[in-house]
């Protein structure tokens, strides 16, 4: 990539009208990831009558194809530097997807839940890639990065929250829930990205990129930029810590708590109290740093998981104080680490390759989702633990999963944060 992109934008300062409007894009970008990647599963498996393996196989194969597409994705999206117009295009591949995903015609089999997978994905791919690019390019300065990352993942938040409450909502039956989930979704699809398109502050224009070098080498450029490759290496580790508890709540809550009835609640404070939260964190940040703010929720994360590990039935009002100490790490580890992303990408070497970057990122974001279910699952089954238990030493293997494993992944990459802040957040970064 051309270090002759020297115009990165200076920007006036974003306003409140502007984050909304920029972070409305992403309420329906979140309302469909949850469906996508929770209710499909057993959806297919039980409505449709096929085998939990060969969906499992299926998913399996769509999300690594959607995982190795993220940065390709992201390299043409560069070449073309239209973030806006990407955006767009993929929304109509996304809500097709999400039809097709959702209401599947009588009959359907493993090719056509294949078939929707990769549209959706492709749709949500393409238009995550370049929405999160579109923020990063749209603000002038660190301040205004950050508050754009704040408001495109408080929306976010928003909407799993909408997405997680509306299918029990909307009718008692699983399918014809998701399939009246739709009647939302799709107009708030389109009045959200008309909102953000009318709105929104624009990205930089479009600036030169060198056609040196081949395809690979360009694709791999984040791989050899050390600051990138370092925020990239704590963004794993933290997002694997952050994962293992996430894949493992709901057997926590109905097994360790024996109260399952409360999922929706506790789910419910969590992302809260990271929604609410927000503003606090950038003004943290904006007094402290980046860094600094992060590493903290990093150890108040630690606190909460330690208290975690000795809870046991009916410890409802301390499993909810914890939910949203929780919450609150949360709501530091969805903004700090794109915001040092994009603070990085506002360098003028990197200013026109944000696409293959954000690229990068969501691969290693789908990635620890999917280590984390790769790890804790199979440990807890060799462990010896089985869903619905009672017995006390699987329900003590199953607390020390959910929680100690968690603490150790947040303390090393806390440390390695620490160890590695001056290349993550350069002094003079702006």
């Amino acid at each position: 990539m051309t270090a002759g992109a020297s115009r990165v934008a200076v920007g006036l300062p974003v306003s409140l009208a502007g984050l909304l409007a920029y972070g409305a894009l992403a309420v329906p970008l979140a309302f469909a990831a949850l469906p996508m990647y929770v209710h499909v599963p057993k959806l297919y498996a039980d409505t449709l009558g096929l085998s939990l393996g060969a969906v499992g196989a299926v998913l399996l194969a769509a999300r690594l194809g959607d995982a190795v597409a993220d940065p390709l994705l992201g390299l043409w999206s560069d070449r073309l530097q239209a973030r806006r117009r990407l955006t767009l295009l993929a929304l109509p591949m996304l809500a097709l997807g999400m039809v097709g995903l959702l209401r599947p015609p009588a009959g359907a089999g493993l090719g056509w839940l294949a078939a929707m997978l990769v549209l959706a994905y492709a749709g949500y791919s393409l238009a995550s890639v370049n929405y999160a690019a579109w923020g990063a390019e749209a603000g002038g300065d660190a301040g205004a990065r950050t508050r754009l990352t704040a408001a495109r993942e408080g929306c976010a938040l928003a909407g799993v929250v909408l997405a997680s409450a509306l299918p029990e909502l909307l009718a008692t039956d699983q399918a014809q829930g998701l399939a009246r989930l739709l009647w939302v979704f799709v107009p708030l699809l389109g009045v959200a990205a008309w909102l953000s398109i009318r709105f929104a502050p624009p990205p930089r224009e479009p600036v030169a990129v060198s056609s040196g070098g081949g395809h690979f080498e360009q694709a791999i450029t984040p791989l050899r930029d050390k600051p990138v490759r370092a925020l990239m290496a704590v963004f794993a580790l933290n997002g694997v810590a952050a994962a293992i508890p996430a894949t493992l709540f709901l057997f926590f809550v109905a097994d360790v708590l024996a109260r399952e009835r409360l999922s929706g609640l506790f789910l419910a404070t969590y992302f809260v109290s990271g929604a609410l939260i927000l503003p606090a964190w950038v003004r943290l940040a904006a007094r402290i740093g980046k860094v600094p703010a992060w590493f903290a929720s990093m150890l108040l994360a630690v606190l909460a998981f330690g208290w975690a590990v000795t809870l046991g039935e009916g410890d409802v009002i301390a499993f909810l104080v914890i939910c949203v100490m929780s919450g609150i790490a949360l709501g530091a580890d969805i903004t700090f680490p794109p915001a040092l992303l994009a603070d990085l990408l506002a360098r003028p070497a990197r200013a026109a390759a944000g696409g293959v970057y954000f690229g990068w990122w969501n691969l290693v974001t789908k990635l620890n989702l999917a280590l984390a279910a790769g790890v804790a699952l199979p440990l807890l089954d060799w462990l010896g633990y089985r869903p619905g238990t009672r017995d006390e030493g699987a329900l003590l293997t199953l607390a020390a999963v959910y929680a100690l494993l968690p603490i150790a992944l947040k303390c090393a990459a806390a440390a390695l944060l620490w160890r590695l802040r001056k290349h993550v957040e350069p002094e003079g970064v702006s």
